[in-house]
Formats: structure tokens, C-alpha cells, sequence
């Protein structure tokens, strides 16, 4: 009778029996180990080192490693060993209850294939490119080597199919973040944030996980035509939070209000008796607003525009003239700058106190045709 049959009978080693063994021996294809009361040595082919496709078995083990083996041959004096198949019963175990249970594993990418990443879990797991990140990627191959966070998406065990994603965690830390932000956040708070993207209407600025619109009326004191006037992507900024939307996840922020005000320093920079240049922007029945800085408007009454009596401020001027205007009163509390234009002007010469003028007397006019109709009035 052989030592095989004795072996077998005796029921001592055989196939399918969980052994340990030591690694005594590496070869380019295969690996030799010792198995403690074994008659003889095993072999292990480098196709069962691995879950992963390696080049040689180097890559998988060294002299002196102990292995956890299952027998998959008795051959004469040899066996024939497997420690793939021991990692996959292990890891299938544990990986169904992390897949159940939602846990985040972090493993290191072994490998970048066509379409995606190949991750070493005791079996072959795999990241589809889509999965990968939560936006586009031109290329993976700086991801071999790296240490990610994923989520177990698909597992069949009687398939070898496991599907992980990287995307899947990144969109749940940012709606952690999100939220966490949403329950923090309050109307008045000043953040600092990056604008995200621009649209005709306003800037989307990033608070850290959720974004926030500075409407364009928001953007700055002075009037602005176009958002690229006054930020651009990828720029940081500082804002303050006008209102909180919670449930539709909506927040409103001003750029604006964190800049210093038209008005400050407005007694500097109008003076009382100060002349400054300006623009007509509005005509009221009572008065023209002249914008003399940028957001700063101030007021020439209507007696204060001519020495000359008036019905409107219309019959002087129009809107868009720029005019030289003097300070009259200046009052940061309430915002109010009160001006002249009258004050820059020299008061005509009256004629008998009336506001005509002498005709040249080579127009052929004589003094009666000046005055004639006005003595009729004495008669």
C-alpha cells in the first residue's frame, strides 16, 4: 500500500483540510511550505497566492510568512495547496456583514483596469470608473497605491462579483457636512466661502458642503452690471448670511454687507463747504438726487439749484448731467447729504431788478421795444 493511500485512509491529510503551513521555499510560479506533522511539503501554484493577478510570487509572500491553506490535491509525497480560496471563505464572511451593515472599509488600490480600480478584500473587489469620485476623472493612474474609503455596492459570493464605491462615501460625507452646516447657520453669521459657479443672476458660493447665492444686487455697494465684474470662480470670499432655508436648503448671503458702507467716512470725503462732481440720477418735483460717490446720492433742493425762480427742477436739468455741486450739510447717522449747485453759480446782474437783458443797439432795437409793453401798463 502507497504512503498516499495510507495517508488518505488513516484520514490524516486531505483534500480540503485547512492546514498551516511556513513558507520555506519561493519560486517565480510557486511557492514551497512545510506543514507541521506532514510527511512531506506542499506546493502552492502562484494562481492560488492571490485573489489578484500577480507576476510572481514574490509579490505575494516571502520565506518565513505563515499561511492559512486548504489542501486541494494529495499527490505523491506532495500537496497541492490553496490560500486564495482560504482568504475568499474568510473575506466573504466579513465583507457580507460590513455590506449589510453599511460599513466603510479603507483599502489600498492594487490596480487601475480598463474601466475602473481593483482592491484586494481576500477576494477581487472592483470600482467601476463611474463609482470612482463624484465628479469626472480624466485619468486613474494616480490612484494605484492609494488608501480610499468604500462602500460595498453589489456582492455575490457564488459569482466572486463585489462591487465597491469610493463615490458612494464622498457623497455621504458631503451630506453630513451639508447638514451639519444647515443646523449650525444663522442669519447674521459672516463665513468665508468659495464662489462655486457664476450665473447672470448671481454667484454660488461653496460653504464648506453647501452652497449659498449672493444675489447680484448683493454683490456690491455700487451698482453691477455683470458678476464677473466683481468675482470670479474659484475666487474666496467673505459673506454674510442674510436668511436660512432649511427645508428647501436654500441660503441667502451678501458680499455686500461685509464691505465698509458708502457712508463711512463720508464727513471726510464731503466736507461741509467741500465741491464736488456729480451726476444727476433722479429729478423729483421737490429736488434733484446727485450721486456724487458710488452709492452715496445727495440732495440739491429746488432753491437750491438757480437763483433764478423755477416750477421744476426739469426746466435746469436732466437726468445722467454731470454737475458741480457744493457741500451744504453732511449727516452720517441718517444718511442725508444736502447740496447746492446755485452756491457755484454767480448771481446775474439785474436790470432795475427785473432779469433782462440791454440788446446791442446794432440789433436795431430801441429801448421801447424793450420796455414799451410794460409801460402800457401804467397808462
Amino acid at each position: 500500500m502507497s504512503e498516499e493511500t495510507n495517508l488518505l485512509e488513516n484520514q490524516e491529510f486531505r483534500e480540503g483540510d485547512l492546514v498551516k503551513g511556513t513558507v520555506a521555499q519561493v519560486d517565480e510560479k510557486a511557492v514551497t511550505v512545510t506543514i507541521d506533522g506532514a510527511p512531506f511539503d506542499g506546493v502552492i501554484p502562484i494562481s492560488e497566492l492571490s485573489s489578484l493577478h500577480i507576476e510572481k510570487a514574490s509579490d505575494a509572500v516571502s520565506i518565513g510568512d505563515e499561511l492559512n491553506l486548504i489542501i486541494t490535491k494529495v499527490e505523491e509525497e506532495n500537496f497541492v495547496l490553496s490560500k486564495r480560496k482560504v482568504d475568499a471563505e474568510e473575506a466573504w464572511g466579513t465583507l457580507e456583514q460590513k455590506f449589510n451593515d453599511g460599513v466603510i472599509i479603507e483599502a489600498e488600490v492594487k490596480d487601475v483596469v480598463k474601466g475602473g480600480l481593483v482592491i484586494d478584500l481576500g477576494v477581487r473587489g472592483f470600482v467601476p470608473a463611474s463609482l470612482v469620485e463624484d465628479h469626472f476623472v480624466e485619468s486613474f493612474e494616480n490612484y494605484k497605491g492609494q488608501v480610499l474609503t468604500f462602500k460595498i455596492v453589489e456582492m455575490e459570493k457564488e459569482k466572486n462579483r463585489l462591487i465597491l464605491s469610493h463615490r458612494a462615501v464622498v457623497e455621504q460625507e458631503k451630506e453630513s457636512q451639508k447638514q451639519n452646516i444647515l443646523d449650525h447657520i444663522h442669519p447674521g453669521d459672516e463665513m468665508t466661502g468659495t464662489v462655486q459657479r457664476i450665473a447672470a443672476f448671481g454667484a454660488f458660493v461653496d460653504l464648506g458642503g453647501v452652497d449659498g447665492l449672493v444675489h447680484i444686487s448683493q454683490l456690491s455697494h455700487e451698482h453691477v452690471e455683470h458678476v464677473t465684474d466683481v468675482v470670479n470662480e474659484g475666487q474666496e470670499v467673505k459673506v454674510k448670511v442674510l436668511s436660512v432655508d432649511r427645508d428647501s436648503e436654500r441660503i441667502s448671503l451678501s458680499i455686500k454687507d461685509t464691505l465698509p458702507g458708502p457712508w463711512e467716512g463720508i464727513e471726510e470725503k464731503a466736507s461741509r463747504g467741500s465741491i464736488l462732481q456729480g451726476k444727476v440720477k433722479r429729478l423729483v418735483t421737490y429736488g434733484a438726487f446727485v450721486e456724487v460717490f458710488p452709492g452715496i446720492e445727495g440732495l440739491v433742493h429746488i432753491s437750491q439749484i438757480s437763483h433764478s425762480h423755477i416750477g421744476t427742477p426739469h426746466e435746469v436739468l436732466k437726468e445722467g448731467q454731470e454737475v458741480s455741486v457744493k457741500v451744504l450739510d453732511v449727516n452720517k447717522t441718517d444718511k442725508r447729504l444736502s447740496l447746492s449747485i446755485k452756491d457755484l453759480v454767480e448771481k446775474e446782474d439785474d436790470y432795475q431788478g427785473n432779469d433782462y437783458e440791454m440788446p446791442e443797439e446794432n440789433k436795431g432795437f430801441s429801448i421801447s421795444d424793450v420796455i414799451g409793453d410794460r409801460l402800457k401798463d401804467f397808462k
